[in-house]
């Protein structure tokens, strides 16, 4: 058994280093609709991140993505109303609406997001400053 906890140790730890910015998605509560729909939390690089939302049947006008301090929120609301005239056999595309919030680490900054093949993908970019980043002090 001690042995199990060493390795899930090791395990969390790298997967702190894998997830660099996303610490906090996992420990703090995030979702407000369970986990509908279905999305990717990508690292493209050291501070390349972003996210992928299955958005297939919503529109792009019908999508919002709103980021307010470290809280991206993002909306999905049918303006169409549901043709009462088609009798469904088999219905397993959601058709509802939606709302997930992430919580964004420090120094995230959303760049951007493309809706593309019923896909939403929302570019992520970790800016530190400056004054934070590391530095060679030469040695006289």
């Amino acid at each position: 058994m001690t042995q199990l906890r060493t390795i899930d140790t090791a395990a969390l730890a790298q997967l702190s280093k894998a997830l660099v910015g996303f610490d906090r998605y996992f420990s703090a509560p995030h979702h407000q609709n369970g986990n509908y729909p279905p999305h990717n939390i990508v690292k493209y690089s050291e501070n390349q991140y972003g996210i992928e939302v299955a958005i297939a049947g919503f529109l792009k006008e019908e999508i919002t993505v709103e980021v307010d301090q470290d809280q991206l929120t993002i909306r999905g609301t049918h303006s169409i109303t549901e043709d009462r005239e088609v009798e469904y056999l088999h219905r397993g595309l959601a058709a509802r609406d939606f709302e997930q919030t992430f919580t964004l680490a420090e120094y995230m900054e959303v760049r951007g997001a493309e809706h593309k093949d019923g896909i939403l993908k929302i570019s992520i970019e970790r800016i530190v400053p400056e004054a934070l980043k590391p530095r060679k002090i030469e040695v006289k």
